[in-house]
């Protein structure tokens, strides 16, 4: 008999790229890679691929636990996903992280930037709607786990001091504010009025490339120096700093191993997160072909860094399809990677993870001196529950925050790879100007300004095909 050309897997809903209706979709293996396939009444047949490692892709469905949900949902569930976003009452995760845009104004015009923020576009929220929309988040998540202060380029706010002061009063556990730089690298009085609001407050800091063409075709600008310049500051003040990677094929995605090995030389960075580029927004000079996967980025990483494994890397467990992560100590000068210690089964049973390992008298000398209960010469027990979240809770009695490492690969899925399943588990989100919550995904596809939510009210009349 006949065979098709692909191994069938899955079945999801999708969108269609184009005009952005739901659509169904399989998912399928052929070629080495996974590829959704969907059909368009009006745009036909369209094939994506979503992730070049079949074995990882399977493997990503031990990862998944049981839901965590916020304390309140803020929206019913009439259309169906994704079209009653805010959250509705279908959502399957609460606010991990939670993205606060306190102004759409940017001092820079990223060719490349989901917000499309300039120096001229939109306006600076005031303090009053600022402190609405955290109340908002403080109603869902009674403590917040992570909120980031965001724009358009949010040291630009004229009140911004007063909004972090705000923020501090509330029950965060982790503040940060996301930034290009530009303020810090000329500003080390800012920097160091930043450093006074640690513990408990981070830097997420915008580094692309060490290259000036890359960095000209999606910032617009050589920011080389800038970079360097507000690390500088940071590392002085040791105010605690993510970077963060935009990512696409064929331009930085090379540049993976060496942003890694930079950071760890670095005394202020915890880690680093790589985004591969949404198709949303302002996309001067992207192309389909440019188009990153998770698994892309996961493999590079390998391909590209020492330092770790492919036990290293692993799904996790709030939104196994869009995040990876691996966790490091950083101990006299030496990097000792810690997931790779993880087994899921264990994971998904315990708050609290036993790590079991290897026979290095090293490692197990350090662990021994840091964590509180130890059990067995191969078995330590150690304080960091959560462990693959975005946070662990450290409470080891000599280990800090400033020995923990961290890579996070961080996928946000577009109109192309739109999968409903993962996006009902999205646990990234950004408080609306009308105080909705929406998942990063889908705030970009369909609620980010007038015309698209004049879209939606027409896509949600249209059945699913």
């Amino acid at each position: 008999m006949p065979e098709r050309p692909y191994t069938y897997y899955d079945f999801t809903l999708s969108l269609c790229p184009h005009c952005l209706r739901r659509v169904e979709a399989k998912i399928v293996f052929q070629d080495e890679a996974v590829y959704m396939l969907k059909r368009c009444p009006e745009h036909g047949r369209q094939k994506v691929r979503i992730a070049s490692d079949i074995e990882y892709y399977k493997q990503i469905r031990n990862y998944v636990k049981q839901s965590e949900v916020p304390r309140r949902f803020n929206t019913a569930t009439h259309y169906g996903c994704p079209y009653d976003c805010g959250l509705c009452t279908d959502h399957e995760q609460h606010s991990c992280l939670t993205v606060v845009e306190i102004t759409d104004r940017c001092n820079l015009t990223c060719p490349t930037c989901y917000a499309e923020s300039s120096p001229t576009h939109g306006r600076h929220r005031t303090l009053e709607e600022v402190e609405q929309m955290i109340d908002t988040l403080v109603a869902n998540e009674g403590e917040p786990d992570v909120v980031q202060i965001s724009g358009g380029e949010p040291t630009l706010h004229p009140q911004f001091w007063e909004i972090l002061d705000m923020c501090k009063r509330k029950p965060i556990k982790h503040l940060m504010v996301n930034t290009n730089g530009v303020r810090l690298a000329k500003d080390e009085e800012f920097v160091a009025r930043l450093a006074t609001y640690m513990p408990a407050f981070e830097v997420y800091l915008q580094f692309d490339s060490f290259r000036e063409d890359v960095l000209r075709q999606m910032r617009g600008r050589d920011l080389r120096q800038v970079r360097l310049d507000a690390l500088a500051h940071l590392n002085k003040y040791n105010l605690s700093t993510t970077l963060v990677a935009t990512l696409q094929k064929g331009l930085n995605d090379d540049e993976m191993g060496q942003i890694i090995d930079f950071a760890l030389k670095q005394k202020c960075v915890r880690g680093v997160t790589f985004q591969p580029t949404q198709a949303a927004g302002r996309l001067d000079h992207f192309s389909d072909e440019g188009r990153i996967s998770l698994t892309d980025v996961r493999t590079g990483i390998l391909e590209q860094s020492p330092v770790f494994s492919a036990d290293d890397l692993l799904p996790v467990p709030c939104n196994p399809d869009a995040l990876a992560m691996a966790y490091a100590l950083k101990l006299d000068g030496e990097v000792y990677p810690l997931t790779r210690y993880i087994k899921p089964a264990e994971l998904l049973q315990n708050s609290r993870n036993t790590i079991v390992f290897e026979r290095d008298p090293r490692l197990q000398g350090h662990l021994m001196r840091m964590f509180s209960t130890a059990n067995t010469v191969d078995t330590v027990t150690p304080e960091l529950n959560q462990l693959l979240c975005c946070l662990p809770l450290v409470q080891a009695p000599t280990l800090r925050y400033e020995n923990l490492f961290r890579i996070i690969i961080l996928q946000f899925m577009d109109a192309w790879n739109f999968d409903v399943r993962a996006v009902k588990k999205s646990c990234v989100h950004i408080v609306s100007k009308d105080n909705k919550i929406i998942p990063f995904e889908t705030m970009n596809i369909f609620y980010r300004d007038q015309p698209k939510q004049e879209r939606l009210e027409v896509l949600r009349d249209i059945p699913v095909l």
